[in-house]
């Protein structure tokens, strides 16, 4: 399938990004909108468009997502107080790019949901 998202183009650096972590499967960024101080987005680096696309054939995808999110945020010094792992699934959930990430979140006390 064809994605030309913004995602597509912070793998293929077409387009910046302060990029935190990149490996063959996952690249991890800077949200350009932070909801906290510490607000990073793991994305895989094959384009799925939502949990609801995860198949027997890319569903180690999400456990090396978590297992980077979690490394990132003890590098980020986040890990101790506490961070929020959220993936949206479509559009009423509140995904706004049609590509699986999930949004690592820390820094300071978040919400209660």
């Amino acid at each position: 399938m064809l994605n030309n998202s913004i995602f597509k183009k912070i793998i293929d650096k077409k387009t910046k990004a302060n990029i935190i972590y990149e490996d063959k499967l996952v690249t991890a960024f800077e949200d350009i909108k932070p909801k906290a101080p510490v607000h990073i987005l793991i994305i895989p680096n094959t384009f799925i468009a939502s949990l609801n696309d995860i198949k027997e054939s890319n569903k180690d995808i999400i456990a090396h997502m978590l297992y980077v999110s979690v490394n990132i945020a003890k590098q980020q010094k986040i890990s101790q107080e506490g961070y929020r792992i959220i993936i949206n699934c479509n559009k009423n959930a509140g995904q706004e790019i049609n590509y699986l990430h999930i949004h690592l979140l820390g820094g300071k006390k978040l919400n209660k949901i």
